[in-house]
């Protein structure tokens, strides 16, 4: 069986061939240890967003930069 080019690979397809190019350049133990440093954090960015804004609108947010721009503090 031909491997498919790359351009028409499957994302499973894909995923083999780039972890069995990691092992034939790292080794096993070099794969594991690459591959963990993209650990994928399911974070809820809204929720972070809103507590560091505080629910403000777009508007409320726009005249706060512009009040800061007129008013810089020294």
């Amino acid at each position: 069986m031909n491997a498919p080019t790359f351009s028409t690979a499957t994302p499973s397809e894909l995923r083999r061939a780039g972890i069995e190019a990691l092992v034939k350049a790292l080794g096993p133990i070099g794969m594991i240890r690459f591959v963990q440093q993209f650990d994928l954090v399911r974070e809820d960015y809204t929720a972070e967003r809103d507590s560091i804004l505080g629910g403000a609108t777009v508007d409320q947010l726009v005249d706060e930069l512009l009040q800061r721009r007129l008013s810089p503090s020294t």
